[in-house]
């Protein structure tokens, strides 16, 4: 087939304000199909899916939201990047998603008026429109789809109204391939295809719509990165242009001037305005907005998740459990007892199994905070720790990053970009792998359910269990606030920011949504267990079971006896046992110690790796179908006493709370304060908080008798 024959799918890009509602139409539109990954050179997050247009398949890429495509930062120059071609592996879109919400009309239409004056084809989605009729908002959308020259189509993404007509609407922008047409300022229009037609001829291609944002974004992202990439001359030339055009004023001035007189046109020709009834939402807002009421609901509210964590992972978790010791049952009775079934068993089976088990409680856990994100609540709750945040520096801000930082650390401090002042950013940046991430919660889960008493209160409604995963979820809050006050009054003095936070409405959550974003979840929690926790149980496991030793062995499978001489011989035995005497304070013997630091590129690993070290020991008090709990609690120390004890899987607890075990958060944190100071700062700072935090709760538990 010629080449001439072979077309790429069309690209359709999602752009939008932030809680219009976005990312509930992306995921109505693509489903399932969809993948993440990050721009290339910058930390900016964006998902791709594929949708079924009529005939065709279309590629669809969500951008972050945004109010504006003046580009003050990298990720503000994603839109203009991505808009003008110059992201190669996406190219030049055949047309762009604006998604507005109808019940904020004047403030959607300023990026609407950017994007309209990129020279693609555009079709508006108004979003929200039941909303806006519950609130006694009328807009006439022929007039506004006649104002802005391009098709506007009403729909409810969370209902799934008005998606035919907005697909049939999409279609016939990518086959026709009109772009919109909107000139709001003809001069500085002019002057930038000038510009831009100068700066190619130069070598350095430039398109009309960036270099229109370089002249009004004085001092912006796209002005520093075309000046690093021709000559200090150019400054001179900006000025001059800017000089001829502005008599005076400031571009960025005008550019506001001009589009919010258009805007101002338009919204008072069709939109209407009755009197808005009171509704439960500003109810509900006294209450969750009040900021002793409001406290007290929200922690009453995340209690509930970590009691739910424990009560309805059970059955599932069992479920799994059940089905793992079953797999290794099935290959002990066709394998003949040797290095293929312990591989099989004691490596694959039992590392990889003992992470897989906490899958529940992780998707319990996120399905929860979804359903607080997409009903408008996280943002009431961002509201709330503002003075919590100012006391120690920094804004409330701060608080949607370290947000994010309870799923991952990385995307949390990825997140810190949209920080305008860089000692706010760096704070939160340090602060945001205090937040007990999803890796944490199934080592907490393990040792809670092994060594926390299930006792019950209130009939049964709360557990002893849930309290103490609720008081270390609080301990990563207090070790992040903490750490942000000391660094403020030590290294980084300042006076707080301030910021301003969009409440969205209350919203019921889309369960198509909801449904995509735990499968989102599943995808990633596996594919770390096929890989990296995969990797780490089968290195351990060799390490485990070689060199050798020269013992007798039962007919069947090795004698507890046997298997306990081989891993005391073991290399892995011998290389943990150098530096365990370092760790012995905390209560650790070599092989908790192993898991640890084995557990450095990805906390969760510490899981596999005590999973494969207790199935290749498997002592004779647990036989070959116990769990990794039982085994535990079995395990012994020389002496005969237990090796697991209250205070000593506290302190454990404890040591992962407060340490910084993740490479990847640390890889981050290099790039982005361009350095490796900050983030080896971090690492000594939180391994010395997280030694003592379990030297402290082992030798003070045992000295009370624990």
């Amino acid at each position: 087939m010629g080449a001439e024959n072979v077309r790429k799918a069309p690209v359709l890009v999602t752009l939008g304000n932030p809680n219009t509602g976005k990312s509930t139409l992306f995921n109505a539109l693509t489903g399932l199909k969809q993948k993440v990954g990050n721009f290339p050179g910058v930390t900016v997050e964006h998902v791709v899916g594929a949708m079924r247009l009529g005939e065709r398949d279309v590629s669809v890429v969500d951008l972050p939201g945004t109010y504006s495509i003046s580009a003050q930062s990298p990720d503000e120059i994603v839109a203009v990047d991505v808009l003008q071609g110059r992201v190669a592996e996406i190219g030049v879109p055949d047309a762009v998603l604006l998604i507005v919400d109808a019940t904020n009309l004047r403030r959607n239409l300023f990026l609407a008026s950017q994007v309209l004056e990129m020279e693609l084809p555009v079709v508006v989605a108004l979003n929200m429109t039941d909303l806006a009729t519950t609130q006694g908002i009328s807009i006439d959308v022929p007039g506004l789809a006649a104002a802005l020259g391009v098709p506007v189509v009403p729909i409810v993404a969370a209902k799934s109204l008005g998606l035919g007509e907005l697909k049939a609407a999409l279609l016939d922008a990518i086959e026709r391939g009109e772009p919109a047409r909107l000139r709001l300022n003809a001069a500085i229009h002019e002057a930038a295809r000038a510009f831009a037609a100068e700066m190619t001829a130069a070598g350095h291609p430039l398109r009309r719509p960036e270099a229109e944002r370089i002249l009004i974004d004085r001092g912006g992202f796209a002005e520093k990165r075309l000046l690093a990439a021709t000559w200090p001359v150019l400054e001179e030339r900006l000025a001059t242009i800017r000089a001829g055009l502005a008599q005076g004023r400031d571009l960025a001035t005008l550019e506001a001037r001009d589009r919010y007189g258009w805007i101002n046109q338009i919204v008072g020709r069709v939109e209407q305005r009755g009197p808005a009834p009171r509704n439960w939402g500003q109810f509900a807002d006294r209450w969750l907005n009040h900021p002793v009421y409001g406290a007290l609901l929200f922690l009453f509210a995340m209690a509930a998740v970590f009691q739910s964590v424990f009560a309805g992972a059970a059955p599932i978790m069992t479920a799994i459990d059940r089905g793992t010791r079953g797999l290794s049952a099935g290959v002990l009775a066709r394998l003949e007892a040797g290095v293929l079934s312990s591989f099989l068993v004691d490596g694959v089976i039992a590392g990889v199994g003992s992470v897989v088990v906490f899958l529940p409680q992780i998707l319990i856990l996120f399905a929860f905070i979804i359903l607080l994100e997409d009903s408008g609540y996280m943002s009431r709750a961002a509201f709330l720790v503002d003075r919590l945040m100012r006391w120690c520096g920094l804004s409330g801000q701060s608080f949607i990053p370290m947000l994010s930082s309870f799923a991952c650390a990385v995307p949390g401090i990825m997140g810190t970009r949209v920080i305008g002042n860089y000692r706010d950013r760096l704070v939160t940046i340090l602060a945001a792998p205090f937040m007990t991430c999803s890796a944490r919660l199934p080592i907490y889960t393990l040792l809670i359910s092994a060594f926390v008493p299930d006792h019950r209160y209130l009939g049964g409604l709360v557990n002893l269990q849930g309290l103490v995963l609720l008081a270390f979820y609080l301990l990563g809050i207090v070790g992040a606030v903490g750490t942000a006050f000391l660094i403020n009054k030590t290294f980084l003095r300042g006076p707080p920011t301030r910021f301003l936070l969009e409440m969205p409405p209350y919203r019921l959550p889309n369960a198509r949504s909801l449904v995509i974003k735990l499968v989102s979840r599943v995808k990633i929690f596996l594919k770390r267990a096929g890989t990296m926790i995969f990797g780490v149980a089968i290195l351990v496991w060799a390490l485990a079971t070689f060199p050798r030793a020269d013992i007798s062995r039962d007919a069947a499978r090795p004698t507890a006896h046997a298997a306990t001489v081989q891993l005391e011989q073991s290399y892995l035995a011998r290389v943990s046992r150098s530096v365990s005497p370092l760790f012995a304070p905390l209560g650790w013997d070599w092989k908790v110690t192993a898991a640890v630091l084995a557990s450095f590129p990805a906390r969760e690993v510490v899981i596999a790796v005590l999973g494969t070290l207790y199935a290749v020991e498997n002592n004779q008090n647990a036989g070959p179908d116990a769990t990794l709990i039982s085994r535990m609690k079995e395990a012994r120390r020389p002496d005969g006493t237990p090796m697991f004890s209250l205070p000593m899987a506290l302190g454990l607890m404890m040591f992962y709370a407060l340490c910084l075990q993740c490479v990847s958060t640390i890889a981050v944190m290099r790039r982005e304060t361009n350095g490796w100071r900050w983030p080896a700062i971090a690492w000594s700072y939180m391994t010395a908080l997280g030694y003592l935090g379990a030297f402290a709760c082992y030798q003070l538990g045992t000295a009370l008798g624990a």
